[in-house]
């Protein structure tokens, strides 16, 4: 396991365990901006919670986005990073990877219902040894019932493994408003842009303009929670008006960049 490597002071009100106490361990972390954490894994699983502020956690099979009232799940053994765009207020939940919760094996956002952020909150109050048979541990157990799949994946950005694809990925990661077409990135990368397109599709299973829209998504919702303004975002992202950046947004969400979060 590798030790994590902030960039910052984190202001972590317990400390990481070398071994759980018992089957579910909460640690708090209030998290300055710009603060990351490199790549390492836990022997348990793992919800790390964001009451406020936006996190983004990076694993080989790419980049999820965790906007404020939203949790991320990892598995056991599953080597992630974690950095920090915005001030967050970050709930850790280290869950023996024994106990019985109903989640696949891979990473993803989870939706925090308003009874699931309740149990967060007093599983915080909670003692570390907690009595496992009493109240305290009869609350953990429906903690772990609360969690759940959710009915689709909007966060997640599938990240390629073909070296001539991760060239693109890095470059728009960079800079997002980047615009250029897949004819453009053929003359950089050596393969045509039917090979590309067949990559992309194969690789990350949507089409490149879907992947570099989907960018932009996660992009803007690390934006939005900061409070950057929508015009600010949309010339950020490449759009010639506000209006079309919205009309982008509704149709990837359901809803306004201005009433996501609310």
């Amino acid at each position: 396991m590798h030790r994590p490597t902030p960039t910052d002071e984190a202001r972590h009100i317990r400390p990481r365990p070398a071994e759980l106490p018992r089957p579910i361990y909460v640690r708090m972390s209030d998290v300055p901006a710009g603060y990351s954490i490199g790549a390492h894994s836990h022997d348990w699983c793992q919800l790390i919670y964001a009451s406020e502020g936006t996190m983004k956690v990076m694993t080989e099979a790419g980049i999820w986005i965790v906007p404020p009232q939203r949790a991320v799940w990892v598995p056991p053994h599953l080597e992630h990073a974690v950095s920090h765009a915005t001030f967050t207020r970050a709930r850790h939940i280290y869950i023996d990877r024994h106990a019985p919760v109903d989640l696949p094996d891979r990473c993803m956002v989870l939706d925090v219902s308003p009874l699931l952020r309740e149990l967060i909150r007093a599983a915080t109050e909670i003692p570390v040894e907690y009595d496992e048979e009493g109240a305290e541990g009869r609350l953990m157990r429906v903690l772990l019932d609360q969690l759940r799949a959710p009915d689709q994946e909007n966060l997640h950005l599938p990240a390629p493994k073909d070296l001539r694809l991760a060239k693109i990925c890095d470059e728009l990661l960079a800079d997002p408003a980047d615009n250029r077409t897949l004819d453009d990135w053929s003359r950089i990368c050596g393969a045509s842009s039917r090979t590309l397109a067949r990559l992309f599709l194969r690789e990350t299973g949507m089409p490149f303009r879907d992947w570099r829209q989907k960018l932009r998504l996660l992009y803007a919702l690390e934006k939005l929670a900061n409070d950057r303004p929508v015009t600010e975002i949309a010339l950020d992202l490449g759009y010639e008006t506000p209006s079309a950046f919205i009309a982008m947004f509704r149709k990837a969400t359901g809803r306004t960049p201005g009433g996501y979060f609310r």
